[in-house]
C-alpha cells in the first residue's frame, strides 16, 4: 500500500462475489486506508468508496447517484426530499480533501449543520446509499478496484464497518437473484407499452394502480421506496407483464444534481496562485497564525497543519515548497515527521525547516541526521522567515536548472 495521495495499479476481479469483497475490505481495514476505493465494472460502472481507516465514510458513482441520494433521503427524512439543494461555498481555511468535492456528501453535512437534519439520520442515509452501491457492485460481477490513499476527510458523519454493509448488500442480491431476474437491473424504469392488453389482463384497480405508478419517471428502486416495499417484491409483482411485453424496463438518465458553488479550480489561476506554496505544521495555532501573516503578507501561498497525526497526508494532497515542521508535538515529533517525509520520494529534495524553542547542538545534530534542511529559533521574525524560504527555494531552482 502506498502513502497517501498515491494510487496502486488497478487489480481485476472476476465473480466478485461477497467472500472476495469482505476479503478485500478487510486488508484495506488491517492496513488502516484513509482515501478511496474505485471500482469500474465493465459496463462503463465506476463506483467510488471514500475510507476512514478501513471504514467507509461514503460511497457513491453508478448510474443514478441523484436519484440513490433522493431515495435514501425518502427512507429516513422525508420532509427534506423536496429541499432545495443549494450548497453554500466552504471557508476558505477549511481544508480540503477529496470528499469536500463529493456534492451528495457536502450537502448532508451541511443540512446537519444547519440543524435541518440530525447525524442518526445522516447516518441512515448514508448506510442506506452504501448499501445500494454495494449491491450494484455485486450485480457487475467482474470488477476492477484501486486503491488512491488521500487525506483524512475533514468532515465524518458516520464510519460504516464494511464488512457489515457488504453482508447486508449480499442479501439483498441473493434475493434478486433466487427471484432469477439477476439478468435485469433494479435501476432501470418500467414503461407501459400495451395498455389495452394490460388492461384485459388486470382488474380495474390494479390496472389503475399500474397507470399511476409506472409513469416513465420511476425506476424498480424508486417505486420500492414509494411503495414501501421490497425491491425484489416490486419487480417479482410486474414480471409476468413485462415477459408478456405488456411493461417493458428501459434505461433512463439520473436526476439532475443541484448547482454547485464556483472552487478555486474551476477558475483560471492568478499570479498569486502561481506563488510557491509554503506549509506549517505546528500544534499551536498562535505560531500558524502568526505565520500566516508573514506569508500571506509577502504574496507567498500558505496551509497550516495543527495535527500533527494528519500531517503527511495534508502535505501530500497540498504538496507545498516547503516546509516548516514543529519539533516538539503531543502525539509526534518532527524528527519521526520529517525521516518519514524523507522516505517519499516526492519530498526527498523538498526544503523542511525545524522549528524549536530549544536551540540546543544536540537537537541540531539529531535533526540534519532525519534530513532536515534547517533549523529556525521560535518564536522567529518575519524577516527570519522570509529569509530561509528566499534561500532554500533560490538553491532548490538552482539545483534543478
Amino acid at each position: 500500500m502506498t502513502a497517501g495521495g498515491r494510487s496502486l495499479a488497478p487489480v481485476e476481479i472476476s465473480d466478485f462475489d461477497m467472500d472476495k469483497q469482505i476479503r478485500l475490505f478487510k486488508s484495506l481495514k488491517q492496513l488502516q486506508l484513509t482515501g478511496q476505493l474505485l471500482l469500474e465494472g465493465q459496463r462503463d460502472q465506476s463506483w467510488r468508496l471514500y475510507l476512514y481507516m478501513g471504514r467507509i465514510v461514503y460511497a457513491t458513482g453508478g448510474s443514478h447517484p441523484v436519484r440513490r441520494w433522493k431515495r435514501g433521503l425518502a427512507s429516513s427524512c422525508p420532509r427534506l426530499v423536496s429541499a432545495p439543494m443549494t450548497l453554500t461555498p466552504p471557508p476558505e481555511d477549511k481544508p480540503e480533501d477529496d470528499l469536500s468535492r463529493c456534492w451528495e456528501y457536502q450537502m448532508l453535512y451541511q443540512w446537519v449543520s444547519q440543524g435541518k437534519l440530525s447525524r442518526e439520520e445522516a447516518s441512515k442515509v448514508i448506510r442506506s446509499i452504501t448499501v445500494e452501491v454495494l449491491c450494484d457492485v455485486a450485480q457487475a460481477q467482474h470488477v476492477t478496484y484501486q486503491v488512491k490513499s488521500d487525506t483524512t476527510p475533514s468532515t465524518k458523519l458516520t464510519l460504516i464497518d464494511a464488512e457489515q454493509a457488504v453482508a447486508e448488500a449480499h442479501k439483498v442480491w441473493e434475493n434478486w437473484k433466487t427471484a432469477r431476474i439477476a439478468d435485469r437491473s433494479p435501476n432501470s424504469v418500467p414503461v407501459i407499452r400495451q395498455p389495452q392488453q394490460l388492461k384485459e389482463k388486470t382488474s380495474q384497480s390494479v390496472y389503475q394502480v399500474l397507470s399511476r405508478l409506472l409513469d416513465g419517471q420511476q425506476s424498480l428502486r424508486d417505486l420500492s421506496v414509494k411503495m414501501k416495499r421490497d425491491v425484489t417484491e416490486v419487480t417479482r409483482s410486474l414480471l409476468p407483464y413485462i415477459q408478456l411485453g405488456l411493461i417493458e424496463l428501459v434505461e433512463v438518465p439520473d436526476l439532475p444534481g443541484p448547482s454547485l458553488p464556483k472552487t478555486p479550480s474551476d477558475e483560471t489561476p492568478t499570479a498569486p496562485e502561481l506563488r510557491p506554496l509554503i506549509a506549517c505544521i505546528d500544534d499551536s495555532p498562535f505560531i500558524c497564525q502568526s505565520m500566516s501573516k508573514v506569508l500571506t503578507q509577502a504574496n507567498y501561498r500558505f496551509v497550516a497543519v495543527n495535527d500533527p497525526l494528519r500531517a503527511i497526508a495534508v502535505l501530500l494532497a497540498r504538496k507545498p515548497d516547503l516546509i516548516f515542521l514543529d519539533l516538539v508535538m503531543p502525539n509526534a515529533n518532527g524528527y519521526e515527521i520529517c525521516g518519514q517525509l524523507r522516505k517519499l520520494s516526492f519530498f526527498r529534495d523538498t526544503p523542511i525547516v525545524i522549528l524549536t524553542g530549544h536551540d540546543g547542538i544536540v537537537d541540531r545534530v539529531r535533526a540534519k541526521l532525519v534530513g532536515a534542511s534547517e533549523f529556525l529559533s521560535k518564536p522567529a521574525d518575519a524577516d527570519s522567515i522570509l529569509d530561509v524560504i528566499r534561500k532554500h527555494l533560490h538553491e532548490t531552482a538552482v539545483q534543478s536548472s
